[in-house]
């Protein structure tokens, strides 16, 4: 990040007193149980937690991100580097979309939307959404657990070096029932062993996803995609960010 033109900030400049939530995330942090949602919505977990801390809240993110992405964003977003000297604390919630099965390679598949004429791109992107769901259960994860690891890795590495010492938390994969991915989630027990050791290296507490939003995707009661949560598994996993924030040394003695 300190090579980025934009990671550095004139000298003198005092940190406002208010904090802010930086998090960076999928769409899975986001969207609701209709679909997604504005980033200041108050009822997605990052503003209930920054609520509870009485913080400000930066949510950088987008659909299908992975923790590569989270990488490039920490490195290319301007929103990043001007968030990053008033955090308090950085959330990594991605490693779901790494977790999940993805027939085409991740370049491949994102390439989609520049395929043209228009006609064209629409027959590809419906023939690759009959194909994903029958070759799910075969396919390979979107992103290799050991390479989650070294993005998550890079990525906290940078931001300490801008900022030392600043707490981190992160995430292990949520559970999905999906029909768009065969229902197949053969990855996620390797992702999620690949985080929790590069989390034990490096003294980062963890949000069990599945642990918070399990029985309301397997209940049915989420989004009816299978995939995204409904605002009580967003309160679950705010109580739980919430619990690894104080574990990270960020004080949370007044959140309700």
């Amino acid at each position: 990040m300190s090579s980025e033109p934009g990671a550095e900030h004139s000298p003198g400049r005092s940190a406002p007193a208010r904090r802010t939530l930086l998090v960076f995330c999928d769409s899975l942090s986001y969207y609701g149980p209709a679909g997604g949602l504005p980033a200041d919505d108050p009822r997605i977990w990052p503003n209930i937690v920054a609520s509870q801390l009485d913080w400000d809240v930066e949510v950088i993110g987008r659909i299908g991100w992975t923790s590569r992405d989270v990488w490039w964003a920490a490195i290319g977003d301007p929103r990043a580097w001007a968030a990053l000297p008033r955090a308090g604390a950085v959330v990594f919630a991605t490693s779901g979309m790494d977790s999940l099965p993805s027939p085409l390679p991740t370049a491949l598949r994102e390439l989609i939307r520049y395929v043209r004429p228009p006609l064209l791109r629409r027959w590809v992107r419906d023939g690759y959404g009959w194909v994903q769901p029958r070759l799910s259960p075969i396919a390979r994860p979107a992103l290799p657990p050991k390479l989650t690891a070294d993005y998550l890795e890079q990525t906290r590495a940078a931001i300490d070096f801008n900022r030392p010492g600043i707490p981190f938390v992160a995430c292990v994969p949520s559970v999905h029932v999906a029909q768009a991915y065969g229902r197949s989630h053969r990855w996620r027990d390797g992702t999620a062993a690949a985080i929790e050791e590069w989390a034990h290296r490096h003294a980062v507490p963890l949000v069990d996803l599945k642990a918070a939003v399990g029985d309301e995707i397997t209940s049915g009661r989420g989004n009816p995609d299978g995939i995204h949560w409904n605002f009580e598994a967003h309160r679950n996993v705010a109580a739980l960010v919430v619990a690894a924030l104080a574990d990270a040394g960020v004080p949370v003695a007044s959140a309700g």
